[in-house]
């Protein structure tokens, strides 16, 4: 597979003043594939440690954060003498108490060492831990394969280079291609296992089961790690969201989870699904300006979960109801539509992401992002529908630099928008 974060670590290698690197994201977005490609490719040895497999290790850093110590039991564990041209890659670091903390020790003692960590609960382990090193490390936000990554990973990388050519003439003489291939990845999204699995054997039900699986394993995390009294809260709250978004107002509802929620009684669950990677919270702004984070209405928001592909298998929707399209299946289109814009906009941009709603409710823009010293709303069609009514409510409010609608239809720039083909949308911002 190839992978965008691939650039970001070979550009962390070569900094001066390098800290441990931390990669953060939820279960089974290839963090540990991501980890030992590099390794291999940019390094002459690797030292590679599990810390939830390696039970001898767990208590390693409850002694105390001397590096000389750690590193000869890392040797002695790993079989391999470490030294400044080794990669050493702490994964699942959230199993050995104290870990995280020794990172920050790594940086100020042992600076010499190139040292990655990561952790499929990691967002929660940060949040619990009494001492993070704050300032000590950075971080790489890992998400599931982008549509650009999945073209390229079922040997379709040209039409990949096509879209980031942005050759709108040439996009549109193969803008058929790009819809079957849009639509196909509605259903098989980025998980990397699903991915690989469909290029190698085309396979729906082969695609599903994996999905299935992923989702029976994030339940078991549920019970395993979250706080028991908590547990059932998460998993209603979980599977709650595919009614949430098939909603024409995606707006989260508690009262979608049961009759009377309220918000106070899932605030804990809501932290624990997002900590974990798990769902993206989107909140709405009251008014588009810098910094879009001071007009945020922390009440108002819709959750969107990891992945596409997960959210059509939380579903239950046929991939010939996707692939083919079906009347009935209009409002969860959109549903899925926006999960992936959303998915693609995160892939593409640390930059906030928002929504916009008037006051009274008559108009919302489906996303506002913040993109330096510029805003820019984003309004989403799943198919050639071009009326923009809420699009063109805020940009004769507000008067935008730029305004975009995503849909199935080619790139045009008009008076006052630009149409954004959707599979093109992870190059707005590139």
């Amino acid at each position: 597979m190839q992978r965008r974060a691939s650039e970001h670590l070979k550009h962390w290698k070569d900094k001066n003043n390098r800290k441990p690197l931390i990669i953060r994201g939820a279960r089974q977005v290839g963090k540990t594939w991501i980890m030992k490609a590099f390794g291999k490719a940019s390094y002459s040895k690797m030292a590679y440690i599990n810390l939830e497999s390696s039970k001898r290790l767990q208590n390693l850093f409850t002694v105390d954060f001397d590096i000389e110590r750690i590193m000869a039991a890392l040797q002695l564990e790993t079989g391999i003498s470490i030294d400044a041209q080794t990669l050493i890659v702490l994964d699942e670091i959230q199993e050995a108490k104290g870990a995280i903390t020794s990172l920050k020790y790594f940086y100020e003692n042992a600076p010499q060492y190139h040292v990655i960590a990561a952790g499929s609960l990691l967002g929660v382990a940060i949040h619990q831990e009494v001492s993070f090193p704050v300032g000590k490390v950075e971080f790489l936000d890992l998400y599931p394969l982008d549509f650009q990554e999945y073209l390229t990973a079922i040997g379709e990388g040209q039409l990949a280079e096509l879209l980031q050519k942005k050759d709108w003439p040439l996009i549109k003489t193969f803008k058929d291609t790009f819809i079957r291939h849009l639509k196909t990845y509605y259903y098989v999204g980025g998980m990397p296992e699903a991915v690989l699995t469909f290029a190698n054997a085309a396979d729906f039900q082969e695609v599903r089961d994996i999905h299935q699986n992923i989702l029976t394993a994030y339940e078991l995390d549920f019970s395993k790690y979250a706080p028991a009294d908590t547990v059932p809260r998460i998993r209603m709250l979980w599977n709650s969201i595919p009614a949430q978004l098939a909603k024409e107002n995606k707006k989260f509802i508690y009262g979608v989870i049961k009759t009377g929620a309220r918000a106070k009684e899932y605030e804990t669950a809501l932290a624990w699904l997002t900590d974990c990677g798990l769902v993206h919270r989107v909140s709405r702004i009251s008014k588009p300006a810098i910094p879009l984070k001071a007009y945020e209405d922390r009440s108002a928001f819709k959750l969107f979960i990891v992945d596409v592909g997960l959210l059509a298998t939380m579903g239950s929707i046929d991939s010939m109801v996707i692939l083919e399209g079906n009347t009935i299946f209009t409002e969860f289109k959109g549903a899925l539509t926006e999960q992936y814009v959303l998915q693609q906009l995160k892939a593409a941009t640390d930059n906030p992401i928002h929504y916009w709603a008037s006051e009274r409710g008559t108009a919302e823009v489906d996303f506002v992002v913040q993109d330096k010293n510029n805003i820019v709303p984003i309004e989403v069609k799943a198919e050639e529908n071009l009326q923009s009514k809420s699009l063109k409510s805020y940009v004769s409010k507000y008067k935008p630099r730029t305004a975009i609608r995503s849909s199935m239809s080619d790139y045009r720039e008009e008076d006052w928008l630009t149409n954004w083909p959707l599979y093109a949308i992870l190059e707005l911002f590139g």
